[in-house]
Parts: C-alpha cells; sequence; structure tokens
C-alpha cells in the first residue's frame, strides 16, 4: 500500500494469502470458532437457568447469591486469579486443552444473568402457573416455554459473550503454550508480529485482523433482529 490518501494506490491482496499460510489460519479460526460458540452456549444456559430460579423461587441464601454475581461483575481481579484458575485446570486434567478456557469463561457469567433476569421480569408468572396446573414440571416449563420467549434476551446476551470469547487472548495463550496446534485466532495474530528477520510484519497484521473480523460481522448480522427487538421494546416502555 502506498500513498497518503484514504485509499491506498495499490492494494496487495497477496497479504490475505499470505498471513492465511503463515498463521494456519484455518485451524486456528477453528479453534476459536469452538472457543466462543461452546462457551456462549454454555454461558447462556447457565445463566439463564440461574437467572429463571432467582425470578420465580424463593430460597435461603438468595439475596447472597445475587450480591456476588454483581461483585465479580463490578470487581475486577485480573490477572490475579489467573494462577488459581490454571492451577484448578491442572486438577482436572483440562490445562492442555481448550475446555479449562470454557469452563473458566462460562463461571463469567454474571452480565449475562442479569441481563436475562431484567428479561425475565418482562414475562409474566401466570405462564407457568397455568404449564403446572397443566402438569408441566418447573424444569420443563423453563425449557417449553420460557426459554423460547427469552429469544431477544439471549440474542443480545449472546452476541455479547461471543465477542469477549472471541477477542480472549491470556487464557488461550496460557492454556495452548505447550500445545501450538490449539492456539486461538487472537494468539496465531500475535505470532505475526515479527517475521523470521525480526522485521515488523504490520501488513500481515492488518491483513489477518481483517479477516479475523468476519466471524463477528456474521454473528451481528444473526444477532441484529434481537437488537431491534429489544430496542422496540425499551421505545415501546
Amino acid at each position: 500500500m502506498g500513498g497518503s490518501g484514504l485509499l491506498p494506490q495499490h492494494w496487495q491482496f497477496r497479504n490475505y494469502v499470505e498471513a492465511w499460510q503463515q498463521t494456519n489460519f484455518a485451524r486456528y479460526t477453528w479453534n476459536s470458532v469452538f472457543l466462543s460458540v461452546t462457551s456462549t452456549v454454555g454461558t447462556l444456559l447457565v445463566a439463564a437457568m440461574g437467572a429463571y430460579v432467582v425470578d420465580r423461587r424463593q430460597f435461603r441464601g438468595k439475596s447472597l447469591y445475587v450480591g456476588m454475581q454483581a461483585a465479580t461483575m463490578f470487581i475486577s481481579v485480573g490477572a490475579v486469579v489467573l494462577r488459581p484458575q490454571f492451577d484448578l485446570m491442572v486438577l482436572l486434567n483440562l490445562n492442555k486443552t481448550l475446555w479449562g478456557v470454557v469452563l473458566i469463561l462460562v463461571s463469567a457469567h454474571a452480565s449475562t444473568f442479569f441481563i436475562l433476569l431484567s428479561f425475565l421480569k418482562s414475562i409474566p408468572k401466570e405462564l407457568d402457573e397455568a404449564a403446572m396446573i397443566d402438569g408441566s414440571s418447573f424444569t420443563r416449563s423453563f425449557f417449553v416455554i420460557i426459554l423460547p420467549l427469552l429469544t431477544p434476551g439471549l440474542g443480545v446476551s449472546g452476541l455479547f459473550a461471543f465477542r469477549h470469547a472471541w477477542n480472549e487472548y491470556i487464557l488461550p495463550l496460557v492454556f495452548t503454550m505447550t500445545n501450538p496446534q490449539m492456539q486461538t485466532l487472537t494468539v496465531g495474530l500475535a505470532n505475526l508480529r515479527y517475521g523470521s528477520s525480526a522485521a515488523m510484519q504490520i501488513h500481515l497484521m492488518m491483513a489477518g485482523a481483517c479477516l479475523s473480523i468476519l466471524p463477528m460481522l456474521v454473528v451481528y448480522i444473526l444477532a441484529n433482529k434481537s437488537f431491534m427487538q429489544m430496542n422496540a421494546g425499551s421505545i415501546k416502555g
């Protein structure tokens, strides 16, 4: 690329091919998709079940549980908990796979919990009561009746969870140090920083970054309808 204008004078499309080849892009993309999809599904399921129980049931320690969820969202300890998390995954024999990262990301579901809790409060409890009168259990009512009604909230919070998992760098870096084939795109793109001659490869990093944005654009397009429904509901209210 050259020139000082907004658009380059010469388009270098071979940068995308070179970035794909140098970083084993297909493998890293699959790893990122696996990590993002599984952690998003797990986060939505755990947070939705937790929000449903908190909204519909009274139990001892309910206020403490909600307070702990809020504390994990507003109090960030950062890298302080990285070593305990890694030691725990070692005990579970998950320190050399992405499943350990998935479990850690799913456990950080506080923001998703509160988003879905606010959506649940708008769903009448009479639906649950009517279902139970017809013989439906508490669990069945959640999966058959409540979960489909949570689709807008699941779409919005799912986008945030997917974006967080897709952009995660530290956890995949730590858990894949001994297994480069399990690295994600964020880790693989960082390896493009310097080539074999120790020269910075900014052009390849930019090309790789452009390619890595594409899945996020697809997810946003799929979740855009949920955003529109949420905005329409807030304006109406």
